[in-house]
């Protein structure tokens, strides 16, 4: 690899660390940049997924405040995003391309309708101490959404983020910001359970220098999103979230 593409494959983990801590689909970014430069398919996907781990650990660092107070529900959470990724991880290696990519741009769109219809969601079944009991219906959605959130984030990755926000906005009543640091834990946990897939059962496919190099950018952007996230409003946010999503469907569908 020269140096000018060394440092485009640098530069592209910086934005995809940073856009995946604000909103997600820093993939669609990585990993398009890779195959231009002769990355094999698959070696490009495992190599840019062990690479955004470190974005992934920055970013969701940086939403430690944010996050505070939120142990029992991660606990809870975060084990369906690790049974997920495994699945994912494993679906990525056995099956074809192409029998995914049919369902990637629905399950993109359901999670921005889950955005844009949120608030009124959260209004509609918000849960208040006064109320007695959460509702079992909620936490088994919502841990259903986290499994299939994670086999989809182990498979692939783009916009991850903004099917777990959209999941998360809707069934949750906390702040988005909150469940923005959520989606970062959550994103982390099935980014760093496939790389530790891919490494035990696909070392032959992954490029080391590839990884490092996205490792390097990724790790500088989780920081960089963390520190522009965190001030962005709540309705700026979802208006971001979903503009994001849209190019991502049109980018998967249109330019495969």
């Amino acid at each position: 690899m020269s140096l000018t593409h060394a440092v485009v494959v640098v530069l592209a983990g910086v934005f995809a660390g940073t856009i995946n801590t604000i909103v997600g689909s820093g993939t669609l970014v990585t990993f398009p940049t890779l195959l231009l430069l002769g990355i094999p398919p698959v070696t490009a996907n495992v190599s840019n997924n062990i690479g955004l781990v470190a974005g992934g650990a920055t970013g969701a660092w940086g939403y430690r405040s944010e996050i505070k107070g939120s142990r029992a529900y991660l606990a809870r959470l975060a084990p369906m995003s690790f049974l997920g990724s495994v699945v994912g991880a494993l679906l990525l290696l056995t099956l074809p391309a192409s029998a995914f990519s049919a369902i990637v741009p629905v399950l993109i769109a359901i999670g921005l309708l889950l955005v844009v219809f949120g608030p009124a969601l959260q209004r509609r079944f918000r849960h208040d101490e006064e109320d007695g009991p959460e509702p079992s219906w909620t936490r088994w959605a919502m841990l259903v959404g986290v499994f299939v959130a994670g086999v989809y984030g182990g498979y692939f990755g783009a916009a991850q983020g903004v099917i777990l926000m959209g999941l998360l906005s809707a069934l949750s009543a906390e702040p988005l910001q909150r469940l923005n640091g959520w989606k970062n834990v959550l994103s982390l946990v099935v980014n760093l359970v496939a790389a530790l897939v891919f490494v035990i059962v696909a070392f032959d496919r992954i490029d080391w220098l590839v990884a490092l190099l996205i490792g390097i950018g990724s790790f500088v952007g989780g920081f960089v999103g963390a520190s522009v996230g965190r001030r962005i409003p709540p309705l700026a946010l979802r208006g971001l979230i979903l503009l994001i999503g849209i190019v991502a469907i049109v980018k998967l569908v249109f330019f495969p």
